[in-house]
């Protein structure tokens, strides 16, 4: 992913950003499940779980990666149907393209967290599972906050109430879901 970050600087498809994240993010989940003993079984969900992760901060970051590294993980085919440009990024707020393009994202990395949702279960180290549910909670609730926010306006981020809220809620979601397997069922 490293080497990747310096000489590709856009993603022209979904799969190219998919490509990127199986690089980048999901051996971090992988590794996390291999450290506690896990099934390998479970790197479907992890990898689901780590993909949403890296797409959301890039949608968090995309003006500042584009000012800062002119990197873009804005899809660019997706971007250019909407009639938008890279160069949307540059603005103070979200082109009517660039948001559309965002919302697509945003959509596609909801149909990821029907299996990040899995990886509680998946999981027989309760502690493991308590804090997967955890950052499950913290990933929807940041997708929501991207679709109601603007990264190009103000930083998209969140509260206090929702770490708060993902943390007891998701602690106790992911205690009674350890070693259940209930996430394995596709």
């Amino acid at each position: 992913a490293f080497v990747q970050d310096a000489v590709k600087l856009r993603y022209a498809n979904w799969d190219e950003l998919l490509g990127y994240c199986a690089l980048s993010a999901n051996p971090v989940g992988r590794y996390l499940l291999d450290l506690h003993g896990e099934d390998k079984a479970g790197y479907v969900y992890s990898d689901a779980l780590c993909t949403v992760l890296q797409i959301v901060n890039h949608l968090q970051d995309c003006g500042d990666d584009r000012r800062d590294l002119d990197r873009v993980y804005i899809i660019g085919d997706w971007l250019a149907e909407e009639g938008g440009a890279i160069e949307d990024l540059d603005r103070k707020a979200a082109s009517p393209a660039l948001r559309k393009v965002m919302d697509r994202m945003l959509d596609a990395c909801d149909a990821l967290m029907i299996d990040a949702k899995k990886l509680p279960a998946a999981l027989t180290s309760k502690s493991l599972a308590m804090e997967s549910a955890v950052i499950v909670s913290l990933a929807a609730r940041l997708i929501a906050r991207l679709r109601k926010g603007d990264p190009l306006a103000s930083r998209v981020a969140l509260s206090k109430l929702d770490f708060a809220t993902a943390g007891i809620g998701g602690a106790v979601t992911g205690f009674f879901a350890a070693g259940t397997k209930a996430g394995q069922a596709r």
